[in-house]
C-alpha cells in the first residue's frame, strides 16, 4: 500500500476554508471532504470510554466515530467505512489513529496520495498530532478578522457578540503562530484569503508547489463539481460554493458593523491584525469599552445572541445537524448510564 500523507488546514472558520477545501478536492492527488470535526467532538469524551488499550473500549470508540462521520451534514462521497478494518489497521489505540485512518480510507476511495482535513480548530491538538505523526504539512488560511466576525454574525455556528468574536479570532491566530514557530518552515504554508480571491490562479499554483502536486485549471472551476453542489445544498453557510470566486468579498465589516463593533474588535485584536498586515481604522479607541463590567455584559449578550441565532436559523440547516447532535447525546447518556 502506497504511503498517504495528511494535510491539516488551520485558522478560523468563515475565512474561505470551504472554498479552499473544494478547490483542493478537484485535484486527483487530494481528497478533502467536508470535515466531521472528529477530534474537536470526541477528544473531550475520551474519558467516558475508559482505557483504550482494552479492545472493547477501542472498538466502541471506532464504531461511534464511524457512525458520527456517516451522519455528517455533508456526506462523504463514495466512501465506505469498515469498522473492523479500521481496528485491524490501527497501529495504536488512539483517537488520533482513528482520525488518520478515516481520512486515509477516504483518500484510498479516490486513489489519492494525500488527504486534507478542514477541521481548523485541530490547531489546538497540534502537539498530539505531531506526536502521532499524522500530519505532513499545514495550511494556515487567514482572513481579516473583522470580516470573519461579520460573517460569523450571520452564521448558524460560532460566537455572536463582537467581543467574543474578536477574542476567539485572536486566540486562533496566535495558536497558529505558535505552531508555525515550532516546526520546519517547509511544513507550514500561510495563505491569505484576500490574495486568494484577488488572484486565485497565482495563489493556488503557489499552494500546489508547496504540496508538490500539479495545478489544473479544473481546481478553479470547483463550483461545477458535485462536491460543491452537495455542500451548497446542505446549509445556508455554504451556498456560495456553487458560484465562481467572489473577487470583491472583502471589507464587508465596514457596512455591517454596528455601534462600537469596530472599536471593540481593534481594542481586543488590533495587535494581531497588525501582525498579519491589516490596517487599523480606529486611532484612539475608548478603552472603557473593554472594562471588566462591559466584558461581563458582552459575555451575557453573546449567550443570548447565540440562542437567538438558533431560533432564527432555517429549519433545513437545523435538521441537517440533528443526526450528529443526537448521536453525541446518545453516546454521553449511554456511557454515563
Amino acid at each position: 500500500m502506497k504511503a498517504i500523507h495528511g494535510i491539516q488546514m488551520i485558522g478560523t472558520q468563515r475565512s474561505g476554508s470551504n472554498l479552499l477545501r473544494v478547490i483542493l478536492d478537484q485535484s486527483p492527488d487530494i481528497v478533502s471532504p467536508h470535515p466531521a470535526h472528529i477530534l474537536v467532538n470526541f477528544r473531550p469524551l475520551l474519558g467516558l470510554y475508559g482505557e483504550l488499550s482494552y479492545p472493547e473500549n477501542y472498538n466502541r470508540l471506532v464504531s461511534d466515530v464511524v457512525d458520527y462521520v456517516n451522519a455528517n451534514p455533508v456526506p462523504w462521497e463514495d466512501v465506505v467505512f469498515n469498522k473492523r478494518q479500521i481496528v485491524e489497521r490501527s497501529t495504536s489505540n488512539s483517537l488520533f489513529e482513528i482520525n488518520k485512518l478515516i481520512y486515509e480510507i477516504a483518500a484510498e476511495s479516490k486513489n489519492a496520495a494525500m488527504w486534507c482535513c478542514k477541521s481548523m480548530n485541530n490547531v489546538y491538538f497540534s502537539s498530539e498530532l505531531e506526536s502521532h505523526g499524522s500530519i505532513k504539512k499545514y495550511i494556515y488560511l487567514y482572513r481579516d478578522g473583522r470580516d470573519v466576525a461579520a460573517s460569523f454574525k450571520k452564521a448558524i455556528v460560532g460566537e455572536k457578540h463582537i467581543y467574543s468574536l474578536a477574542r476567539q479570532w485572536k486566540q486562533d491566530q496566535e495558536e497558529c503562530f505558535r505552531l508555525r514557530d515550532s516546526i520546519p518552515a517547509d511544513r507550514f504554508f500561510s495563505l491569505n484569503y484576500e490574495e486568494l480571491i484577488i488572484d486565485p490562479e497565482k495563489t493556488v499554483k503557489r499552494l500546489c508547489d508547496f504540496l508538490d502536486i500539479t495545478f489544473t485549471i479544473n481546481m478553479l472551476q470547483y463550483y461545477t463539481s458535485q462536491t460543491s453542489k452537495v455542500t451548497a445544498a446542505s446549509g445556508e453557510m455554504w451556498k456560495n460554493l456553487e458560484k465562481p470566486i467572489m473577487t470583491d468579498n472583502t471589507g464587508n465589516y465596514l457596512k455591517s458593523f454596528e455601534k462600537n463593533d469596530l472599536d471593540i474588535f481593534e481594542l481586543v485584536a488590533g495587535d494581531t491584525l497588525a501582525k498579519l498586515g491589516y490596517p487599523l481604522h480606529v486611532s484612539s479607541p475608548d478603552k472603557e469599552l473593554i472594562s471588566a463590567d462591559n466584558i461581563e455584559f458582552y459575555k451575557t449578550e453573546n449567550i443570548r445572541l447565540k440562542k437567538q441565532s438558533q431560533l432564527d436559523a432555517k429549519e433545513n440547516d437545523l435538521e441537517k445537524r440533528k443526526p450528529q447532535e443526537q448521536l453525541l447525546k446518545e453516546i454521553k447518556e449511554r456511557v454515563l448510564a
